[in-house]
């Protein structure tokens, strides 16, 4: 099994455990590796120790609780295993710069202000394209939150149609990035994918020629998944010129995306580019077509 494949694991059943109060005993159960040699493991794919991982998702959920229920603050802390309220309003303003009676008043102003003076559906740095852009729509979800107060959502805006895809995505010069091995990583959340999904990245030359692909159609994120990391890892070459990046949606449904990160890794980190070249022969053979 990839270590890919056994953090993705950890984190479901993390994701699925929250509001359980949860021991290094089980991360080491489910992960099935020791306590140390995970929280390596862990750590180099999320940035973060599963303690620490499990803290901001207890306290981002918290700060979800606030935003759209009226449960007393007190019951919000005993709930995520918070010793007490003093505690939980300690790591809450450590998280969100403000303790969370504070917060819950401010976030519903904003919000109330937001749903007044809205705009419509443009995202700073973001723009929607695809086969027919038309058929999504891309936003902002306070709801739906990996961590802080908001992620991005991209949705089809029919339900039935398919052989349609559309894409959230950016594009910034590789200058920073030349001759690195780079890692695309994101936490993606997924609802009612009948087709797929996933992270992709493209590095371009000057000529506007594809010198690395990936976009995850050989393990593609389908139907309905809460949160959980990818990644994509592609060279970027000296000739590189142009980045691309974006999460991508086939067909119906929505998916949620938030933190993502770039990161330049070594070589021992293996590349997911789709365009590597197979080995070529030292001579041409069967010239006959006999063999």
């Amino acid at each position: 099994m990839k270590y890919d494949d056994i953090v993705q694991k950890t984190i479901f059943w993390i994701e699925n455990n929250l509001q359980e109060k949860i021991s290094a005993k089980d991360i080491s159960k489910v992960s099935g590796f020791s306590r140390y040699h995970f929280h390596r493991i862990f750590l180099s794919f999320t940035g973060m120790t599963f303690t620490n991982y499990i803290r901001m998702r207890r306290i981002t959920k918290s700060a979800n609780l606030l935003n759209n229920t009226n449960l007393k603050i007190i019951d919000i802390a005993f709930y995520y295993h918070f010793e007490s309220q003093e505690s939980f309003t300690r790591t809450f303003r450590k998280y969100y710069g403000l303790p969370p009676g504070r917060y819950r008043k401010l976030m519903k102003d904003i919000r109330k202000n937001k749903e007044v003076s809205s705009v419509g559906n443009e995202i700073k740095g973001w723009f929607l394209s695809g086969s027919n852009p038309y058929d999504y729509e891309m936003d902002v979800d306070h709801n739906h939150v990996y961590q802080g107060n908001v992620s991005a959502i991209l949705q089809s805006k029919n339900s039935k149609k398919s052989n349609s895809f559309g894409t959230m995505m950016q594009q910034f010069n590789a200058k920073l990035y030349k001759n690195s091995r780079v890692k695309l990583s994101a936490f993606i959340k997924t609802e009612s994918i009948t087709e797929s999904s996933g992270l992709w990245m493209r590095v371009d030359d000057k000529y506007e020629d594809i010198l690395q692909f990936d976009n995850m159609s050989d393990r593609p994120i389908k139907g309905t998944n809460n949160w959980n990391i990818y990644s994509v890892v592609l060279d970027v070459p000296e000739e590189s010129e142009v980045i691309s990046f974006g999460i991508l949606l086939n067909g119906p449904g929505k998916v949620w995306i938030d933190n993502i990160k770039f990161t330049k890794v070594n070589k021992n980190v293996p590349s997911t580019n789709m365009n590597q070249r197979k080995d070529l022969l030292d001579e041409p053979v069967n010239l006959s077509f006999e063999d």
